[in-house]
């Protein structure tokens, strides 16, 4: 039977004879000249150009074959296939290119080599001609391989994951009072088609991820808007008191701050209040965030006081550290603030000596590693804790910190442990100045092999070859092993909200929360369990400290879908985790606060029930900013209840919240009084509860603007009056002409309510640590 189908045109192929055996047609063995030209002598052996050829041609053999190929596929994809077709065998690339090259093209890729395979004997014209051809050869190859090298790049773009739609939404907002905010919103589809904000806020020369508090922050904007037609000329007393403030602010600072640069000097206070500093920071931060072997740390400390020889300066900054972190909860209102200010700047003095290699022992890095929550505790530069960090990180990774001491040169136990200890602190130090500054952590899970601490007490370390402990006993080390389980899992929040090239959907934020949620329960089982069996337990202070790092992580995750909660009802368990969440935080920081309603166990001494309130009364940095956090969103919170009621009846609004946001203003006040100069907070405070009341009370709408600038004035008058007579305290009277402007650095925090004045680069110089770096089974100096 014939067929009716048309015969498919056949490709011209190119021609790799020359005119002469082409027109004899007869076979040419492809040479320059051929063996027919050679025999017959009559005519030059010519070779015809590619000039001729198709246009698709000149893209190259390789995209010729894949144009080929996929005009087949689409062909056959049309045609019905038989059942048993035979499947045609997959040829690679690379065979599939030399079979359809010109077998003349099969030389070196090396021109030198082309030419010389050209016999000697050839003629001029010859010559030129197959100097042409190579030529012609050597420039389809380079194609061929600049369109392998794109695409390859076009198969690796198509395996990885799609880049999700990116809408962009810049919103500008400026106040009298607030400053200038430039707000990001990128609108990301995920794959159900649900728009995933993310959300970056700028301000001056800084910019504030997800994490950041002023996410929170730019909800309350419209109590600005509501104002700013009555402060916009600016001789409104909220304005002229607010920019007073900041004036005498300055010379505050000034008072307390010492000349830099600071070199150490040997003196210390009393051996009764040193004590004290000492037992303050070893009941504190040393029990989460472990750095010090303590037994070492106290030997060096006692021979101070009944040895006539003068301390190495290393441990003499080690120790002024301590002390300095120890002021923060020695008293209700940090009394030694200024003493605490020149300790932390002798020992950053000392520590930017810029030779390097000093600086590469274990009493360096320990000393780093304070000097960072010191500048963080007492806001000596505090707001640049995540770029300290990321320095710290280095000065591990370059020591070899990240690899476990199982992979390195042997050394005793203590020496690995110690190592083991400072990196797991980095860790979490680094974890938390990325949820803080909403900075990308910087650091995963596949930069580091070093396992937890080992379950040790401190004197068990000085014995030879010692034994861990159970699990199930506690030890000094049991709340930052605790705090390493679940590492991985605040990590992973971490970088969904603050990664640059994080797409991650509501469906991921749901998976992280049950995650870190599951680990939580695991240790809490643990923690229970000492206890039952009546070993020793960790104190109220160390509990709480746990209960509030994760709880604050468990708020982070949820931050980019809290306002959307407040609209739609699918991300109801977003605002569900964020008040529950900051309830707790709230009751964790201030157990004597009206919410609670079960005080601390009454075997505790009652000196250790309040010490994580004054940390964050009297201090600054992670935890104070999870107070504020907790206030914020639960004022908002309140205001959406208040703004949405539908209902004639009583009110069913819970008295928790009411209370926390009634409490929050005057906790906020204690910390001015404590030595806080940023008013911001206060201010803020003063407004959210005036408008919370007057939604409460009805007041009509026309009427609040009026109201909330009335509070702002109030609260401006309050503290105006409190740092006159502050900054009255001990200077002189041209003090603030003289230092107020010139001494200090630029105000810089107009809502950073944890952030302050002064920048530090992180440098650093220490005397060498021979345990470390011999492996002494007597630790010196620690």
């Amino acid at each position: 039977m014939i067929s009716n189908t048309p015969a498919e045109r056949r490709r011209r192929r190119p021609a790799v004879s020359c005119a002469l055996c082409r027109r004899r047609k007869i076979r040419c063995n492809r040479e320059s000249p051929c063996s027919n030209c050679i025999k017959s002598k009559s005519e030059p052996c010519v070779y015809d150009s590619n000039d001729a050829l198709r246009p698709q041609q000149h893209l190259g053999f390789r995209h010729t074959l894949e144009l080929d190929l996929a005009k087949a596929s689409s062909h056959s994809a049309l045609a019905p296939q038989p059942q048993h077709a035979p499947q045609a065998p997959q040829v690679p690339p690379q065979v599939v290119r030399q079979e359809m090259l010109p077998p003349s093209a099969n030389v070196s890729r090396d021109p030198s080599a082309a030419s010389r395979s050209v016999p000697s004997s050839s003629k001029g014209s010859s010559s030129r001609t197959s100097l042409s051809a190579i030529s012609e050869v050597e420039s389809l190859r380079s194609k061929i391989q600049r369109l392998e090298e794109q695409l390859s790049k076009v198969s690796q773009e198509s395996r990885a994951s799609p880049r999700p739609d990116v809408q962009p939404d810049i919103e500008t907002a400026t106040s009298g009072i607030a400053g200038t905010f430039h707000i990001n919103r990128e609108n990301r589809i995920d794959d159900e088609r649900h728009a995933v904000s993310k959300t970056v806020v700028m301000h001056k020369s800084r910019l504030f991820g997800p994490s950041h508090w002023a996410q929170g922050a730019s909800m309350f904007r419209e109590l600005f808007e509501l104002i700013e037609p009555f402060i916009r000329n600016g001789d409104s007393k909220a304005v002229t008191g607010l920019k007073r403030c900041k004036e005498l602010a300055r010379v505050i600072k000034a008072q307390r701050t010492p000349q830099w640069p600071t070199p150490p000097t040997s003196d210390l206070p009393p051996k009764g209040i040193a004590d004290e500093l000492v037992d303050c920071y070893l009941g504190t931060i040393e029990t989460t965030f472990r750095i010090l072997h303590i037994p070492s740390f106290r030997t060096d400390y006692d021979a101070l006081w009944v040895t006539d020889a003068k301390p190495s300066t290393a441990f003499t900054v080690q120790l002024k550290l301590v002390l300095a972190l120890g002021a923060v909860t020695h008293d209700d209102y940090f009394s030694m603030r200024p003493s605490a200010v020149r300790w932390v700047y002798e020992a950053h003095t000392w520590l930017s000596d810029p030779d390097f290699k000093p600086q590469l022992n274990i009493q360096c890095l320990q000393s780093r590693v304070l000097l960072m929550l010191a500048r963080e505790c007492i806001n000596v530069g505090g707001d640049s804790t995540w770029i300290s960090a990321g320095a710290l990180v280095r000065m591990a990774l370059y020591m070899g910190l990240h690899r476990d001491p199982s992979h390195l040169p042997n050394r005793t136990t203590l020496g690995a442990e110690m190592r083991r200890r400072l990196w797991n602190t980095i860790m979490e130090l680094t974890l938390q100045a990325s949820i803080v500054s909403g900075g990308a952590p910087l650091l995963s899970l596949s930069d580091f092999d070093c396992e937890p601490p080992g379950n040790f007490d401190d004197e068990q370390l000085l014995t030879e070859d010692p034994v861990p402990k159970s699990d199930e006993e506690y030890t000094q080390t049991s709340m930052a092993r605790a705090l390493r389980q679940t590492w991985p899992h605040r990590l992973a929040i971490a970088s969904f909200l603050n990664d640059l090239n994080s797409y991650g959907s509501y469906q991921e934020t749901l998976m992280l929360d049950s995650e870190l949620r599951e680990s939580y329960r695991a240790i809490l089982r643990t923690l229970r369990g000492y206890s039952s069996n009546g070993s020793p337990s960790p104190s109220s202070f160390e509990t709480r400290v746990l209960d509030f790092i994760v709880n604050y992580y468990l708020c982070c995750a949820h931050f980019p879908f809290f306002e959307l909660s407040l609209k739609e009802a699918a991300y109801a368990f977003s605002r569900k985790v964020v008040i529950e969440s900051s309830l707790k935080l709230w009751c964790d920081t201030y157990p004597s606060s009206p919410l609670v309603t079960s005080l601390p166990s009454n075997n505790e001494p009652v000196s250790n029930q309040d010490t994580l309130t004054r940390m964050v009364t009297c201090g600054f940095g992670f935890f104070r900013l999870g107070s504020m956090i907790s206030t914020m969103f639960v004022a908002l919170e309140l205001k959406a209840q208040l703004q949405d009621e539908d209902s004639l009846g009583p009110n069913p609004y819970r008295r928790d919240l009411f209370s926390l946001v009634s409490e929050a203003k005057a906790r906020l006040w204690t910390t001015i009084e404590c030595g806080e100069t940023n008013i911001k907070g206060y201010l803020l405070a003063s407004m959210i509860t005036t408008q919370i009341d007057a939604l409460r009370q009805g007041v009509e709408k026309s009427k609040i603007p009026e109201l909330l600038l009335q509070a702002a004035e109030q609260a401006g008058e309050r503290c105006l009056a409190f740092l006159e007579e502050k900054a009255g305290q001990g200077a002189n009277v041209n003090l603030i002409d003289e230092m107020g402007l010139n001494r200090t650095p630029p105000f810089m925090g107009d809502w950073e309510f944890i952030m302050s004045d002064a920048f530090f680069n992180l440098g650093g110089t220490a005397e060498p640590i021979s345990w470390v770096l011999n492996d002494e089974s007597r630790p010196f100096m620690m």
